[in-house]
């Protein structure tokens, strides 16, 4: 696998746009690994207006954005490790299910007793840690995802408000009961660039059969 690197603390919708345009002559499997400033990034099958408390995110410069990919809305911020995984594959469902469990697999190794769900996401215990969407190119599979390791939980529970239908699928009364920072779980890392660091070697080893 190849491990890419870009410019540091761009907009949310260039690392989006970096994806797209990699996706188009990617020849291996490459991962890159960025943080953002606060920002709401909804699915293609959202409403900012069901999904998003607009209002509280430009009240506090929270960005909104919508991506390509279906899923779930999210919050990141600069305690949030966003990954990005490009396959010059179109088989999407299979390389989506072999990436996360990557992901999963590469926490496991630190002892961080993951696992992953129908509703694409890694849970620690109840918690979820890390969310994942796919996007299918004629050229190859976007799979981008989130690892909470220390996000302002606050801010996450304000800014996004998604239905009670929604949190009651997941048996849950709020955003908030529902997820979890990694730091809170585990001491195997002292801050997010050690994380990052660790998801980068950890793809950089890797030499099964993700590629599908």
């Amino acid at each position: 696998m190849k491990i890419a690197h870009y410019p540091e603390h761009l907009p949310l919708i260039e690392y989006l746009a970096i994806e797209q345009e990699l996706v188009k002559t990617v020849q291996e499997p490459t991962l890159f690994t960025w943080v953002v400033a606060p920002t709401v990034i909804y699915g293609r099958h959202q409403s900012a207006q069901v999904e998003v408390n607009e209002a509280y995110c430009a009240e506090n410069g929270i960005a909104v954005v919508q991506r390509k990919s279906g899923g779930g809305c999210v919050y990141a911020d600069q305690g949030n490790l966003m990954i990005s995984f490009i396959s010059p594959s179109a088989h999407s469902e299979d390389v989506f299910a072999s990436f996360l469990q990557l992901i999963r697999n590469a926490l496991a190794a630190k002892n961080i007793p993951a696992v992953t769900t129908a509703h694409n996401d890694i849970l620690v215990g109840e918690h979820k840690v890390s969310g994942w969407a796919c996007y299918t190119c004629p050229t190859g599979t976007i799979v981008h995802g989130t690892m909470l390791f220390d996000v302002n939980l606050e801010a996450l529970t304000k800014a996004i408000t998604p239905t009670q239908d929604k949190l009651a699928k997941h048996g849950v009364a709020s955003v908030r009961q529902r997820v979890a920072n990694i730091k809170q779980l585990t001491d195997a890392f002292s801050d997010i660039q050690e994380l990052r660091a660790y998801i980068e070697d950890y793809g950089n080893k890797f030499t099964g059969a993700i590629d599908a």
